[in-house]
């Protein structure tokens, strides 16, 4: 899942000084279950901002709204409406749901209440990890699904580096080694072959180079033509 955190209070009320009536658009995806965007957040969020607002004397008046996802056109139709109610809208969203509304309607002037940080995992109740760069050209299979391009400062392809002492991070050491999390789990596999020749260097081209990512399946677009025809004005 994508994981984000909320601006601070002060950074959102410099975006949104200029105007009086504001939107709070939440989203029920991944910062609803991170605990940054959800019904709660937008409910928390407005009510700081008006009697922030309200103590500099100048009163906000806010309209609250959380829809399923913001990452997909379908979802957004009901910003249509809001162009003429707001003056601008705050979306906590990831950054996808802030770029794809403000692509869709340009007319509501949108900012990000969040920062997007990273894909990860939630393995305790309010605790994230990064387990995933989204870099484009997994080894999984070849590290026995620890990956050392996030979970590793460095990036590094066959590691581990000089820095790592006791099975700890050099840069943290509350952290551990990843390639020593990994060696453990390829010997515990009985898959430590892997192990035994030196990797080349990494692919980054489907990281990104050369512009943004995309992705299109034409089976897909053809049964969903009508369902996404017509979604936005």
């Amino acid at each position: 899942m994508i994981v984000a955190e909320r601006k601070p209070i002060k950074q959102i009320l410099e975006m949104i000084e200029p105007y009086s009536k504001v939107a709070v658009i939440g989203c029920r995806g991944c910062v609803a279950i991170c605990s940054a965007g959800g019904d709660r957040e937008v409910e928390i969020l407005s009510a700081a901002l008006r009697l922030a607002r309200k103590n500099n004397g100048k009163p906000l008046e806010t309209i609250e709204k959380t829809l399923v996802r913001q990452c997909d056109p379908e979802y957004l139709t009901p910003l249509a409406k809001l162009k003429d109610q707001v003056e601008a809208a705050i979306s906590l969203a990831c950054g996808v749901g802030v770029n794809l509304a403000s692509d869709l309607y340009p007319d509501i002037k949108i900012y990000p209440g969040v920062n997007t940080t990273f894909y990860g995992a939630n393995p305790a109740l309010g605790k994230w990890e990064e387990m995933c760069r989204g870099c484009g050209d997994c080894i999984l299979d070849l590290t026995g699904g620890i990956c050392p391009i996030a979970r590793c400062a460095k990036n590094l392809l066959n590691g581990p580096c000089g820095g790592s002492q006791n099975s700890r991070c050099e840069i943290d050491p509350d952290t551990p080694c990843v390639w020593q999390l990994i060696y453990d789990r390829l010997k515990a596999r009985g898959e430590l072959e892997k192990l035994a020749k030196i990797w080349a260097p990494k692919n980054w081209i489907p990281a990104g180079y050369g512009g943004p990512r995309k992705r299109e399946r034409p089976d897909l677009e053809i049964n969903n033509k009508s369902k996404h025809s017509g979604g936005v004005k």
